[in-house]
């Protein structure tokens, strides 16, 4: 239970002046569920403002006094509800919480806690911001809480839970290729990869844990669907407070500082911007940012990657001599196959043009016109035996996703041709590609060097001829210089590559933006979500990150 109430909490605007004790008990509760499945009838419509302030305070007093039968089943889920309510006190050490409601917004009612965390003789105060919705129960329509973790706390998501004790997993500080200390203060958006690498190098760096509340990840069957240990791209668990400090071990990493920063400035303010950094030779990581600073999108990311896959796809074509550089290629307005009809950008077409002309331009159907000449995997073994990808096999150092091209037929193949059915990439994956092109084979990025903990690399079995690896070459080349991605690469000089990508998202107005290019040594990838074409959203950070390097 929840220990004593240091205080009863008033409601606050919009709850008007009654105190939060009281309430109905979860037996009325159930009383008034049998009268209704007797034939009372069900209620529906909007919620009224009485329903949505009675059943938060009835649910936030409940829980305050410890009662947390009756907090449950002021929820829609009262069983999910009550154990996690349960671990709120008995796993988390959570004690005297008090609960302060705001005002509502609809039908979403926001709070604040203000509570102590207790373990072994050592206390510290918690307090944290929070909210529920009030919807009505499916059955029989009276306003409950719609349950998930996030009202216990706004990190947790379903299946996760809280608990307090020593740290699974030792402190680490992590340095950067200079050797300089690396912050979630002084890189924002590296906090979920301090978080991961923490959890893969904790115990191994020389460090002793301390004593923490965290957020513990639910591992279920969806998260570790081919997982591999702790590179299954799962969300790292999440320390929320700390109640004595552990003595931090040392972990260099490859991030460049000043590159790092660069990157930071280039997602700063744009929520759904992501981009990555590789040396090309190596395939180092010198600098890794998400806008918004939560999700690391840049290594876990799995959206669509739209156009920026015609570079694995153009590299298929010309292997199989389905497709050659300045040789003409077919880019017509339409495309129909497997019951499905494909078009381009602005429905154009290209009359007489070359396969060089139709990649610059970003041309679909010059793509999904070869379709009918493809095995259904075709570009799944060019994705994993050439670029390495797929495989879910990649060492990075903390969790990635590792891309995905599954084998496909008839529409979907051919949409995947072009980035879109189910294929699915980060801006890691991407920036890889750019990389082995430039390289002229994969190599599987990291972020820790192997040589720290004597993991092997991801390999990939064959490297493209060098004929291809050319023509290749020359295609992001001439894209950079006079198609699609002409302006984002607009000034940077040496040898270069690149290509733009848009991705159609089902409930998006605007589709995402991609962009993937090279220059000299360096490789780099972005997304922009909700950016609309790659060239102007997406461009003006990888371009600006080429730039930086110099």
């Amino acid at each position: 239970m929840i220990g004593s109430v240091a205080a009863v909490v008033v409601a606050g605007a919009g709850f008007g002046a009654y105190a939060m004790y009281g309430g109905e008990s979860g037996a009325e509760d159930t009383a008034r569920t049998k009268s209704a499945a007797a034939g009372e009838k069900v209620k529906s419509g909007p919620l009224t403002a009485t329903e949505v302030t009675t059943t938060a305070q009835r649910f936030l007093t409940a829980w305050q006094k410890g009662d947390l039968a009756a907090a449950a089943a002021a929820t829609d889920d009262a069983e999910a509800a009550k154990a996690l309510l349960t671990g709120y006190a008995k796993d988390a050490r959570v004690k005297d919480a008090t609960f302060t409601p705001g005002t509502p917004a609809g039908e979403k009612v926001p709070f604040s806690v203000q509570a102590t965390v207790v373990y072994d003789k050592v206390s510290e105060p918690l307090a944290y911001d929070s909210a529920l919705t009030v919807v009505r129960r499916a059955g029989d329509g009276e306003p409950r809480v719609d349950w998930h973790a996030a009202v216990v706390h706004p990190d947790l998501a379903d299946g996760d839970k809280l608990v307090t004790g020593e740290a699974g997993d030792p402190p680490v500080k992590a340095l950067d290729r200079d050797g300089a200390e690396i912050t979630a203060a002084k890189y924002p958006s590296l906090g979920t990869v301090l978080d991961g690498l923490r959890e893969k190098y904790g115990k191994k760096a020389g460090g002793t844990p301390g004593i923490e509340l965290r957020v513990v990840r639910g591992k279920s069957a969806e998260d570790a669907k081919g997982a591999k240990d702790s590179e299954s791209g799962a969300a790292s668990d999440k320390t929320l407070l700390e109640l004595r400090e552990g003595t931090p071990g040392t972990l260099k990493t490859t991030l460049d500082p000043d590159l790092q920063a660069a990157a930071e400035k280039q997602v700063d303010g744009k929520k759904g911007a992501s981009v990555v950094l590789l040396r090309a030779s190596t395939g180092e990581v010198l600098a890794v940012a998400n806008g918004g600073h939560g999700f690391n999108t840049a290594f876990l990311g799995s959206l669509a990657p739209g156009s920026t896959m015609k570079v694995i796809t153009a590299s298929m074509l010309l292997e199989k001599d389905l497709a050659s550089v300045n040789e003409k290629h077919p880019c017509p307005k339409y495309f129909s196959y497997g019951g499905w009809k494909f078009h381009n950008d602005d429905k154009f077409e290209i009359k007489d043009g070359t396969f060089k002309a139709s990649f610059a331009r970003s041309c679909n159907t010059a793509f999904i016109s070869q379709a009918p000449e493809l095995a259904d995997d075709d570009l799944t073994r060019q994705a994993k035996e050439v670029f390495g990808l797929s495989m879910n096999n990649w060492s990075v150092g903390v969790s990635t996703f590792d891309g995905r091209v599954p084998v496909q037929s008839d529409a979907q193949m051919a949409a995947s041709l072009i980035g879109q059915g189910g294929v699915r990439m980060n801006p890691l994956n991407m920036a890889s590609v750019s990389a082995t092109v430039k390289s002229g084979s994969f190599h599987q990025p990291y972020l820790v060097a192997p040589s720290v903990d004597g993991r092997a690399l991801a390999t990939a079995s064959r490297t493209m001829s060098g004929e291809t690896l050319g023509a290749l070459r020359e295609l992001m080349a001439y894209t950079a210089a006079y198609g699609t991605a002409v302006e984002p690469m607009a000034g940077l000089s040496g040898d270069v590559g690149a290509k733009t990508g848009s991705a159609e998202v089902d409930g998006q107005k605007k589709p995402n933006g991609w962009f993937t290019a090279y220059r000299g040594d360096l490789a780099a990838a972005g997304v922009v979500q909700q950016g609309g074409h790659g060239g102007d959203s997406a461009g003006p950070i990888v371009a600006a990150l080429l730039k930086a390097g110099g």
